[in-house]
């Protein structure tokens, strides 16, 4: 798909991002186990955000788009927990990549790389915990734009962060090493030290397969702790309202006709 400055700023204006259709792709069945080394060596030249210990002996990889219901539902509700049991305690190195199914999806992604490091995260959540409002919305371009600007961004810094096209390629060769790689076929998909764990998962699902994989002699290494660099953009306000509208389980899909779909796989 050639995702051009007109794409990125119309971004489907008239539809819906969580009206969506069914990707038919090659199958990993739950249980699967992925070649780690090729799990670590993500297409597309976008660095890895590295969330934890980075000896951690358990690796949990998520693969997510901020439009998928489940996506939302998993951090909005289990993440937190997750990363207070695993990530702050050592034994998770966590790493969120994105999958994208829509240009909404690419939009949401594009502004999150822009915010920095610091404020990546924040991005991504704030739009989790908001999607169905910007997902439902007949006009998602002003509703993404609305939210952007509370969290820092003005008019110009979003038409910008929208227009960066090696970034779109890269996450275009992202996704498409997942499916055509390593089968994927919903989202969210987690990879636990290689291990496919698809659609949305529990906190005590997670823990019985993360658990037995740490040493019963594991230590946690000194906490460490990370502060926004000056400037930062701010986190959003407590007046977006969550989602709470979640479509059926593990389905991935393009945009509706409106919006620029993903090419269809070989």
């Amino acid at each position: 798909m050639n995702f051009t400055r007109r794409d990125t700023l119309i971004l489907a204006a008239a539809a819906s991002a969580l009206s969506l259709c069914g990707v038919v792709t090659a199958q990993a069945a739950e249980g699967d186990v992925v070649d780690v080394a090729k799990l670590m060596a993500p297409a597309g030249d976008i660095p890895d955000k590295v969330q934890g210990n980075p000896d951690a002996p358990v690796t949990v990889i998520e693969y997510a788009s901020p439009t998928c219901p489940h996506c939302a539902q998993f951090h909005n509700e289990v993440y937190e927990p997750f990363k207070a049991a695993y990530v702050d305690t050592g034994k998770v190195k966590f790493i969120l990549r994105p999958f994208v199914r829509n240009v909404l999806d690419a939009a949401i992604f594009m502004l999150a790389e822009a915010a920095g490091p610091e404020q990546y995260n924040n991005v991504l959540a704030t739009y989790f915990r908001t999607q169905n409002n910007w997902g439902t919305s007949a006009t998602p371009r002003d509703a993404i734009l609305d939210i952007a600007k509370q969290l820092g961004f003005t008019q110009e810094s979003f038409d910008t962060a929208l227009t960066n096209q090696a970034l779109f390629t890269g996450m275009e060769a992202q996704r498409d090493q997942a499916l055509d790689e390593f089968g994927m076929t919903g989202t969210p998909t987690f990879y636990v030290n290689g291990k496919t764990l698809s659609g949305a998962k529990t906190l005590e699902q997670l823990a019985a397969e993360i658990d037995p994989l740490v040493p019963a002699d594991f230590v946690a290494p000194a906490a460490t702790t990370e502060q926004p660099a000056a400037g930062a953009m701010a986190p959003a306000t407590d007046t977006m309202a969550p989602a709470n509208t979640m479509a059926p389980a593990n389905t991935m899909a393009p945009a509706t006709d409106s919006m620029a779909p993903a090419p269809a796989q070989q």
